[in-house]
């Protein structure tokens, strides 16, 4: 069987059925942002992301250091996802002979960089030659209380669905990256025409893990039903939540939050911005549920915003536009 006819949820399902889970303190194994462990008396996150040149960045316009930043910080946003904050990391390179030793420096200079904004140590890691390019692998831990830990598998019938920040500005960065390079290509002379278009760019090459959304949840005394950060896009990520809680979703398109550049973007290049929204990806930000008793609580974040509900899994996770009919939420992003 080509794993083309699972896509990539579907070979994790295939595989995850044979892993047997063999010591009291796997609290979590495989199915979340991360897997869940006892220490003492608090839970350990455990979470890890690989990068592969030519398939995750392309280093045509990646600066090493942003691609660093970004490699730790999207570990970090798995570890907040679970409502809980990373400790410390390690890392693990395949480094081709084209790199130089000031390269490697550069990398490092962008994990560390995101170690010291968001307090994790680095403490270790493999190098190992590479016939491919650049390869990257990191892995994060990470610390929560255990009655404050968050799961994909928690949401339930009238929770509200909120997210922070926006969406799609990382997928027409990217577009907008892969245009120019194709311009590139044709005339090494001409100059890159990126002005205006600063936030989209920075989504996507340097994105930020949403750490001052944990710590304004705590600090409002709101634990989310359910949690997930938007790394594969927001259709997606919203159907990982109804299939771990066993729920459905309805989400109000004009309620989805999209940058103000990722519309022009996207109206520039002839692209649907709400496709962008919902099946780019790479955005980072969280997308949780809450009870509705709790909206007020919510609304009072700032970044925040409500874009839907919880309903029983019968009435299905729907996309409902402002006029016309709701049509069935389906995941379009990487498989």
């Amino acid at each position: 069987m080509n794993i083309s006819e699972l896509g990539e949820f579907g070979l994790i399902d295939r595989l995850a059925k044979k892993i047997q889970l063999r010591n009291a303190s796997t609290v979590k194994g495989v199915g979340d942002d991360a897997a869940v462990v006892a220490s003492g008396s608090a839970r350990s996150l455990l979470a890890t992301d690989m990068l592969l040149e030519g398939i995750h960045f392309d280093l045509t316009y990646v600066p090493l250091k942003h691609l660093g930043y970004k490699a730790a910080v999207v570990n970090f946003s798995d570890i907040y996802a679970m409502n809980g904050f990373p400790k410390q990391m390690v890392v693990s390179l395949g480094i081709s002979k084209r790199f130089s030793v000031e390269n490697i420096e550069e990398l490092y200079d962008g994990m560390l960089l995101a170690c010291e904004r968001h307090g994790v140590d680095m403490v270790g890691g493999d190098t190992s030659a590479s016939l491919t390019g650049l390869t990257i692998g990191v892995s994060v831990l990470g610390e929560c209380e255990p009655d404050k830990v968050v799961y994909r598998s928690g949401a339930k019938p009238t929770d509200l669905i909120c997210i922070t920040g926006s969406l799609g500005s990382a997928y027409m960065g990217l577009l907008l990256l892969e245009r120019e390079k194709k311009v590139f290509e044709a005339n090494p002379d001409a100059a890159p025409q990126l002005a205006g278009y600063e936030q989209i760019i920075g989504q996507y090459l340097k994105p930020e893990a949403n750490r001052d959304a944990i710590l304004n949840l705590r600090e409002a005394g709101v634990t989310p039903t359910a949690m997930i950060d938007i790394s594969d896009g927001l259709a997606s990520d919203m159907l990982q939540i109804c299939k771990q809680s066993g729920v459905g979703a309805h989400l109000y398109l004009d309620k989805i939050p999209i940058a103000r550049q990722c519309l022009d973007m996207a109206k520039e290049m002839n692209f649907d911005a709400v496709t962008a929204a919902l099946n780019g990806g790479e955005d980072y930000e969280l997308l949780f549920t809450v009870p509705l008793s709790l909206h007020d609580r919510v609304k009072d974040f700032g970044r925040v915003d409500v874009i839907g509900h919880i309903v029983e899994a019968e009435k299905g996770a729907l996309l409902i536009p402002p006029n016309g009919e709701p049509v069935r939420l389906q995941a379009q992003g990487f498989r």
